[in-house]
């Protein structure tokens, strides 16, 4: 059957596949009902559903015969390849668990990662092999790794995948059991890893089959056809970049991997592929509009053009409202709901239109309320506090950071997202600030926390407070303000220097104050809220 004639026959806007119960089972049943379409093209190299199948199949023999089992942690290392998906296809398919790892990091940074994750397989690619090379003696678990591009001193992913045999052992994977593990940074300063279980990523599929009339019209962007062609240019260390290639695959699409953003290979692959979705962040869509010679016809293929991480500045949608004439789709959420809770429709997306200032409405299946940050009190409409969500795809948990899920997850059930906003009479939901002291800096998310632990250290450094501030290309910047010992140099190099080399780049301050003394409440805590709002004044709210 068809992937058209299935959602029609569910009555249901959105795919919806019964049979898809795991991760495990999507490759079995596009490999056998559509073998020969395509699954993935990635620089020159097509695969086919069929060749997925049998590719994730000796993936999952492969790391068992490793000795890796179910449960047992497999790290990637390096930018996105359609082999990624294999890697966590097939992982799987034997009940392992990927953790992919952000390839900006530091090397502290990538080591804490996969230590702390228990990787006892590591895959890498050419860009990341330097860093590897240099780590590898400090990783406690692993016990190999495997090169995805060939030569160098591992073995190469095609030589070893292609040396095992491909029959599908299905072996015993629940619904409930953890998938993948993703890496967030942390108000601690360092980073949790983010149990996502299998259901979580068909949760949303599975609502709309089951309670076909929850869904309008309006939320057909997540219903495909044999025509539809998806683009996966975020990164797949995160939620946008991962969770979007599984809706392909759990959706049998046809899915562009490109190894990274970049202006002109998303505009070529457009062009080329007639790409209908994808899912990009206010600052790559920025950078597109900001393109010398971008024309709307360029993407004339494109019907659903889906956003989010990062609140947009409404004149920036306006722009490209105009430019891409598609529909645009808004989405809010988190790493720990396995992503949108909320979706703002294309028939919202209006100049002049309030709404387009907001992250939305509910979708089906998912509750959000508007809570006292300090109380389980509820909001009524129209009063800001910390927005909670209750979302079929919430997190098993934080790995090993029992304490840390007991303070986001209230009542088991309710996830405190760390943002401030407020909710409409028609349940549209607004954004104004942040409960938690995080900064959202081109669609990644930096802890202050992390970073004041990188510049302690640094000998010339008495105190030191990290704020964010507004920035018209990344949507907020990273700001130090620091105190120095009596005698030391305000010398901003000397300190970035030190910084660079403890954590990743999009973590460092653009810019350093110099200040006397930090201010401070009466029990001694740093007023930060005090230290931003110079910065801010002017604003309407408090995230930009």
């Amino acid at each position: 059957m068809s992937k058209t004639a299935l959602a029609a026959d569910t009555k249901a806007p959105i795919a919806y596949f019964p049979e898809i119960r795991t991760l495990a089972d999507a490759p079995r049943v596009h490999g056998r009902d559509r073998p020969n379409e395509k699954a993935f093209h990635f620089e020159g190299r097509d695969t086919t559903y069929g060749e997925f199948n049998k590719h994730t199949a000796q993936v999952a023999n492969g790391l068992a015969a490793l000795g890796l089992k179910h449960g047992s942690r497999v790290a990637y290392l390096g930018k996105n390849s359609d082999r990624y998906f294999e890697i966590l296809y097939g992982a799987a398919r034997l009940g392992a668990v990927l953790a992919p790892v952000n390839w900006r990091l530091a090397e502290p940074e990538v080591v804490y990662i996969t230590n702390d994750a228990e990787a006892e397989v590591v895959f890498i690619d050419d860009h990341c092999a330097p860093l590897l090379t240099r780590i590898e003696s400090q990783l406690q678990h692993v016990r190999k790794i495997i090169a995805m591009d060939p030569g160098g001193a591992w073995e190469s992913y095609a030589a070893w995948r292609d040396a095992q045999d491909d029959a599908d052992r299905r072996v015993p994977v629940s619904r409930d059991d953890v998938a993948i593990q993703l890496y967030t940074s942390g108000t601690t300063g360092r980073p949790k890893g983010v149990m996502l279980k299998h259901s979580s990523f068909s949760a949303f599929n599975e609502y709309a089959g089951e309670n076909p009339g929850a869904f309008g019209a309006d939320m057909d962007w997540n219903k495909w056809d044999s025509d539809d062609v998806s683009l996966v240019a975020m990164p797949v260390f995160h939620i946008s970049g991962t969770g979007w290639g599984i809706v392909g695959v759990y959706s049998g699409a046809f899915t562009v991997v490109l190894r990274e953003f970049d202006n002109a290979a998303v505009i070529e692959t457009v062009r080329r592929f007639k790409v209908s979705k994808t899912v990009l962040v206010p600052t790559t869509i920025q950078m597109m509009l900001d393109y010398p010679g971008l024309k709307g016809d360029d993407f004339a293929s494109m019907t659903d053009f889906l956003y989010g991480a990062s609140p947009i500045p409404l004149d920036l949608l306006e722009r490209a409202v105009k430019m891409f004439n598609c529909g645009f789709i808004q989405l809010y959420g988190m790493t720990e709901t396995c992503g949108a809770v909320t979706y703002l429709p294309r028939e919202d997306h209006r100049p002049g239109n309030p709404r387009m200032r907001s992250a939305g409405k509910t979708i089906p299946g998912a509750e959000i309320r508007i809570l006292d940050p300090e109380s389980d009190t509820v909001y009524p409409a129209g009063k800001t506090g910390e927005i909670c969500i209750r979302a079929p795809g919430t997190m098993a948990g934080y790995w090993k950071q029992d304490d840390e899920t007991a303070r986001v997850i209230r009542d088991g059930e309710w996830v405190r997202s760390g943002d401030a906003g407020y909710m409409d009479e028609d349940g549209y939901v607004f954004i104004q600030d942040r409960v938690k002291d995080m900064i959202v800096s081109g669609g990644e998310n930096v802890y202050p926390a992390e970073v004041e632990n990188a510049m302690h250290a640094c000998p010339a450094i008495a105190e030191v407070a990290v704020i964010g501030v507004p920035d018209p290309k990344w949507g907020e910047a990273v700001k130090a303000v620091v105190v120095l010992k009596h005698g030391a140099a305000a010398d901003a190099q000397a300190i970035l220097d030190y910084t660079r080399a403890r954590i990743a780049g999009y973590k460092m301050p653009k810019s350093i104050d110099f200040v006397t003394a930090l201010p401070r409440s009466a029990t001694g805590k740093v007023l930060k809220k005090e230290l931003r709002e110079p910065y801010w004044a002017g604003k309407d709210r408090r995230v930009n």
